[in-house]
């Protein structure tokens, strides 16, 4: 009866490709196989003992039970204030220029909707995070994708880059409001260095449009990188947003704690649409996110050597089965170039493949985007031993590949 009414920004969006290689992992660990999962960075680790005693300590007072602030309560705002000023040398105002949300991804489809009017036209460099391009489709807006084109060491190609940003501001029509970045980068784990980020606010500046930056791994570094924010620019909040998780950096994914942080106007955009749209974490969430920023930062420490072992493991195990991987800089993952004897099948068919013959679940590139095609992304979430067990899986599917 109501089959003619359309649903026109459902139809906008692009199957979710990732959803083939789920049904075909659960369908093998139904026929009773032991899939080794490297599929969804989701992380396996435990949250720190002090922030879940803090969890603990705040739900038994009563008064944290009613509804909370929708911006986050006054304590976190701080505490966030002062991780930027301890890790980044950045001055925040707790009431303008900073709001917490139910997760990085809640906050960013949110505050995209607050700010994208009808055709409006954002920048989105390709392989990205699905959520990153499809949260303005989402919003009646339109998406010019370019290429993220990288260097052998994992850093965009700057020429490349700006010359593809500036192509977006004088072909599109309308001319682009928005540009997305996310370094580190999830899928392909690109880094970037303060400079890339001044030579982009300078851009920005001239050209009149936002910049919004997702830094969520910008703590899972290795080798002596440190990633840097957009707002240690000088100027920078005149044009950028920051958003940050504390998923990654605390194994803290399921309590969905995020913020974002920079220009006023957009901070105030996404804080007045969620003043309708809720009322905020559950209190004792946010006091004891207030604990994670405030306290001591060794667990951090101890997570990012636990994924920098998980790494070496993973480099070194597979380049003996046969599949060479370079290594990230930063990030949970793994951005793989397909063997040569699969990149033509594409990565969806690689995935599949890999998971029926080598038990091995991966997420394939061609879900961030047409330009991830010829990789797949590896988390890395399971622990050294799973990983080599990968590996000897992976090497006797090569070997019996090429008979």
């Amino acid at each position: 009866m109501f089959d003619e009414i359309e649903f026109e920004k459902i139809k906008r969006l692009p199957k979710y490709v990732f959803a083939a290689v789920d049904e075909l992992k659960m369908a093998e660990r139904r026929a009773g196989e032991d899939v080794i999962d490297f599929s969804m960075g989701n992380p396996d680790g435990p949250t720190p003992r002090h922030i879940i005693e803090k969890l603990v300590e705040s739900v038994q007072k009563p008064k944290t039970h009613g509804y909370s602030v929708s911006k986050g309560i006054y304590k976190l705002r701080l505490a966030i204030c002062d991780w930027y000023r301890e890790k980044y040398g950045v001055e925040l105002d707790a009431d303008t220029e900073v709001v917490a949300s139910m997760g990085s991804k809640e906050g960013y489809v949110n505050l995209v909707q607050a700010i994208t009017n009808p055709g409006d036209v954002a920048m989105v460099p390709d392989p990205c995070y699905p959520i990153h391009s499809q949260a303005f489709i989402l919003a009646g807006g339109n998406v010019h994708r370019f290429r993220l084109v990288l260097n052998q060491d994992f850093t965009p190609d700057k020429d490349a880059f700006f010359r593809n940003i500036e192509t977006a501001m004088r072909e599109s029509s309308p001319k682009p409001k928005y540009l997305v970045v996310n370094f580190p980068n999830n899928p392909t784990t690109a880094t970037v260095d303060l400079d890339f980020y001044e030579k982009l606010v300078a851009l920005a500046r001239d050209e009149r449009f936002y910049i919004i930056s997702d830094i969520a791994y910008a703590e899972i570094t290795y080798d002596g990188y440190k990633a840097p924010s957009i707002l240690q620019v000088s100027g920078a909040k005149d044009v950028a947003i920051e958003s940050y998780t504390l998923s990654k950096t605390y194994n803290m994914a399921g309590w969905r704690v995020g913020f974002l942080v920079g220009n006023p106007r957009l901070v105030g955009a996404l804080t007045r649409i969620k003043s309708w749209l809720d009322y905020g974490m559950f209190t004792p969430i946010q006091v004891a996110s207030t604990i994670a920023l405030n306290s001591d930062q060794s667990c951090v420490e101890e997570i990012r050597q636990s994924y920098r072992r998980r790494r070496d493991v993973l480099l070194r195990s597979f380049a003996n089965a046969g599949w060479r991987i370079d290594k990230p800089k930063a990030s949970m993952f793994a951005w793989a170039r397909i063997p040569e004897a699969f990149r033509e099948a594409g990565s969806l068919e690689f995935s599949k493949t890999l998971l029926k013959e080598a038990k091995m679940a991966v997420s394939p590139g061609i879900g961030f985007g047409p330009y991830g095609d010829e990789y797949v992304r590896i988390a890395l979430i399971e622990n050294e031993e799973r990983i080599r067990q990968a590996a000897r899986n992976v090497k006797r599917f090569l070997r019996a590949s090429s008979l």
